[in-house]
């Protein structure tokens, strides 16, 4: 009976403390879409990935097309020609993957790229929604366009339009 009273009591402070508390939404992918410097990042960043793609893309087909002739020419060739050109092939293989890796890899240009680009107005938006947040009283902040445990948030404490004014971006 007592742990039974003890865990009444737990919850009405619990609750009591979670009411006074006070939350805001915001929408990143709504804000990023209404700052054209972000959309421009983004364009950038599209346009270098194409364009290294398609360079991995051409020596990936140049590996193939050696491989290609290789079958058509191996009943020809002798056991160390044979060898040399398995070789070559191989070389090229991995000549394509490491620049895959160099552009696209975990520590890659476009990773850098695209860290120089966005860091900067993401951190911008933080500060903006920080600001905000400490001018209102919100303890919390939820992004509505991350989080897929959000199934209902009133547009009444959506401050994504507000965020937006802060940075010079009315709506």
């Amino acid at each position: 009976m007592k742990k039974l009273i003890i865990l009444f009591i737990c919850a009405v402070c619990g609750l009591s403390t979670a009411s006074a508390q006070k939350f805001a939404l915001v929408d990143m992918d709504y804000i990023f879409k209404n700052i054209p410097a972000y959309e421009r990042a983004n364009e950038q960043l599209s346009q270098v990935s194409k364009k290294w793609q398609a360079e991995v893309d051409a020596i990936m087909t140049e590996a193939q097309t050696m491989y290609k002739n290789y079958q058509n020419e191996v009943v020809f060739l002798s056991k160390e020609q044979k060898q040399a050109k398995q070789d070559a092939i191989m070389e090229k293989e991995k000549s394509a993957a490491d620049l895959k890796k160099k552009y696209f890899g975990p520590e890659g240009e476009l990773f850098k790229k695209r860290t120089a680009l966005m860091n900067p107005i993401q951190e911008e938006v933080y500060n903006a929604i920080k600001d905000v947040a400490d001018l209102r009283g919100y303890q919390l902040v939820l992004d509505r366009a991350s989080d897929t445990g959000i199934i209902f948030g009133s547009p009444k404490i959506d401050i994504s339009d507000e965020v937006l004014r802060k940075l010079g971006y009315a709506n």
